[in-house]
């Protein structure tokens, strides 16, 4: 039997530092969103204990430190098992060094599908702790749809999934350039946490009307990501990047977590597939998406 696995992306649709801690990582508050682009994996059981993992276009790293090996490795563990075994297929689309959360949203996946699989019946809050020992973004990704994520983004507050309002398209372009993580964390300003109270106050007291249709998570002046005060002066293509996008008539532009990826929000989608067609040439990934919920 072989079972596939869709892995959907994400974006932050407002990413704030609040500190950084004794044990050298930082305090966050964000917003994620799963959207609707992602690889896809597929599984199939063997019974000698084997985990093997293939792609569909050759990775430049060892399949041991690919976080979907990882993540089989970690849950085989978890349940004391080392019998189960399973031929991995990676169908790889998003880019890496994104700031979409590509390779969690894999490792994701992973315990997902092979908690089916494996026929292990873990409830998600427990795929949830072990894909927190993976990386930061993996215990969303387990549920995905809208949460707002504090700490290093392991401590999760579910609500109900957003939707662009009627008529809106969601835009997702990766410059021709990555951002390791130290750079964007290097010089990015602590903001302390009034700022990200003050977000969730506002959605805290929204209305019910307010809050069915997004309200202060959708507004054009909600969306914030302090990563672009360090992220664009070294890496200039990412800051031109969000300005094509408002020039092209965005409503709203962001780099999503740490980039390089920029995503927009367009009132229509002939606004929006003409920005993507402008963009093209200085695109290494794009695509016209909306948000993703199960």
């Amino acid at each position: 039997m072989t079972m596939k696995e869709f892995a959907p992306a994400k974006i932050n649709l407002f990413l704030d530092v609040i500190r950084k801690r004794e044990d050298g990582y930082h305090d966050l508050g964000t917003v994620f969103q799963t959207v609707d682009v992602g690889d896809t994996l597929e599984f199939s059981a063997r019974d000698d204990g084997e985990i093997h993992l293939e792609y569909s276009n050759p990775q430049e790293y060892p399949v041991e430190s690919d976080l979907v090996y990882k993540a089989a490795v970690a849950l085989r563990s978890h349940v004391g098992n080392n019998d189960l075994g399973a031929d991995i297929f990676l169908d790889k689309i998003m880019p890496l060094g994104a700031g979409l959360g590509g390779g969690s949203a894999d490792a994701a996946a992973a315990l997902r599908a092979l908690n089916r699989l494996w026929e292990l019946r873990l409830p998600p809050a427990e795929l949830e702790r072990i894909g927190a020992k993976l990386g930061a973004d993996v215990p969303f990704l387990v549920r995905g749809g809208t949460a707002f994520a504090e700490g290093i983004g392991e401590r999760l507050s579910f609500i109900s999934p957003l939707d662009l309002p009627a008529g809106e398209v969601l835009l997702i372009a990766t410059p021709h350039d990555s951002v390791p993580t130290k750079d964007a964390y290097a010089g990015v300003p602590k903001s302390g946490p009034d700022r990200w109270e003050g977000y969730k106050l506002a959605w805290e007291t929204a209305s019910d009307a307010e809050r069915s249709f997004g309200g202060p998570l959708l507004d054009s002046g909600a969306f914030f990501n302090a990563f672009e005060v360090s992220v664009f002066p070294k890496h200039p293509l990412v800051g031109a990047m969000k300005d094509k996008f408002l020039d092209l008539g965005a409503r709203v532009a962001l780099m999503s977590g740490s980039g390089a990826s920029v995503f927009g929000i367009f009132a229509d989608r002939t606004t929006a597939e003409t920005a993507a067609e402008t963009l093209k040439p200085y695109s290494r990934y794009i695509a016209l998406t909306k948000f993703w919920h199960s």
